[in-house]
């Protein structure tokens, strides 16, 4: 068996159950496949034409152990001190591929607002960058980084709502 097919099984929610979950909700959603992709410069290459917003997601953690997720625009630069001081979260650090499993469900390189399905504690709070509501499909991985599907921004407020993780929006246009 593919390591990738292997790897998804081992997922608490399919793709294919996440995309279930977003026509439940009435939502509108158009996903394409495509070779795994773990960093921004890999999205960009293959990705090709795809319009809308493209993402990069952030699981962080305070030393006091609570938990964020961090969905900016692409390109933003992110000083997570700054960051960190703006939420008043204290110190941020990455959050362990365990620490991602266990909340969010997902492995590294697959880290997508979508993960919040995951989290039924509730304990990961959501970060949004307001500019990703300004171009139009925000394009998310389903929960593997293997595909990429395309939301309206408008639907994903109201899929991380219906999921009781309404996000915090945040200007990351400037610092942080």
């Amino acid at each position: 068996m593919p390591e990738t097919e292997s790897a998804t099984d081992a997922l608490p929610t399919s793709p294919e159950a996440l995309l279930a979950r977003l026509d439940e909700l009435g939502i509108a959603a158009r996903t394409v496949a495509h070779p795994p992709v773990y960093t921004v410069e890999e999205a960009k290459a293959l990705r090709g034409e795809l319009p809308g917003a493209h993402i990069k997601n952030l699981f962080l953690r305070n030393k006091k152990g609570r938990m964020w997720l961090v969905t900016c625009l692409e390109d933003r630069e992110v000083d997570l001190k700054a960051l960190g001081q703006r939420l008043e979260a204290g110190r941020f650090s990455f959050g362990s591929a365990e620490r991602l499993m266990t909340y969010l469900g997902v492995l590294p390189g697959s880290v997508t607002p979508f993960a919040v399905t995951n989290d039924k504690g509730c304990e990961v709070t959501m970060v949004l960058d307001s500019g990703v509501m300004e171009r139009g499909p925000v394009n998310c991985h389903p929960l593997v980084n293997t595909m990429t599907t395309a939301v309206s921004p408008e639907d994903l407020i109201r899929f991380l709502e219906a999921e009781g993780h309404a996000p915090l929006m945040l200007d990351m246009g400037g610092a942080g």
